[in-house]
């Protein structure tokens, strides 16, 4: 089994994701979704946390060198984390923005101009947050070897972003093996599959179809 199809099944065992074509999820943004993915559930299930982080830090071997772990606030903070213990790394973590007190920080932690970084994120829907993180590296200074997510929705526009960034991505699994998984554990039913698929190939027109704003 690929590591794709096994964090897929894994996710979808805990709940971490949850797939309802039928009674959609209201995202924050108003956006109607068939998928609603909350990877900080997996910090909950301790096996499956293992699991997760060992196949980051597998996946990371992949990236060219680097010597720090960022993890993107918040959601991407705690796995970051635990993949710079298990590689015994300096840690630090990116804010959206910086703070409006104290010493206004973006990035938290001991960070040196020339460091390379390798980013943890825990999901990449448009990789908005993620590409954010990145620049806030850049313009302290350091290299950032890529982006190392546990999920992704494979959203043309994340990849086409990802790109003119310059900025290497990897995730763990992905939407297509999720719905594969989904059917093979019997998850969904097959007739289901259309719908989801429709909605990846555009969720506005989706969600605006399924009663969203």
């Amino acid at each position: 089994m690929s590591i794709a199809a096994e964090i897929a099944g894994k996710l979808l065992q805990i709940k971490a994701i949850k797939l309802s074509p039928q009674m959609p999820f209201t995202w924050a943004s108003g956006l109607r979704s068939p998928i609603y993915c909350d990877n900080r559930t997996v910090l909950s299930f301790p096996a499956v946390r293992s699991l997760v982080i060992e196949r980051m830090v597998e996946k990371a071997g992949a990236f060219a060198a680097f010597d720090v772990v960022a993890g993107v606030a918040t959601a991407g903070v705690p796995h970051g984390v635990l993949v710079a213990d298990r590689m015994q790394l300096p840690f630090v973590y990116v804010r959206e923005k910086a703070k409006a007190h104290g010493r206004q920080n973006q990035i938290e932690g001991d960070l040196q101009a020339g460091a390379r970084v390798l980013v943890i994120e825990d999901l990449i829907s448009t990789g908005g947050s993620s590409l954010k993180a990145v620049e806030a590296l850049r313009e302290a200074g350091a290299v950032v070897s890529g982006v190392l997510a546990i999920f992704s929705y494979q959203f043309p526009e994340a990849r086409q972003r990802f790109e003119l960034a310059q900025c290497p991505l990897d995730t763990l699994s992905h939407y297509d093996a999720l719905l594969e998984q989904a059917i093979s554990m019997e998850y969904i039913q097959p007739e289901a599959l259309d719908m989801l698929r429709e909605w990846k190939l555009s969720p506005a027109a989706w969600s605006e179809a399924h009663g969203g704003s």
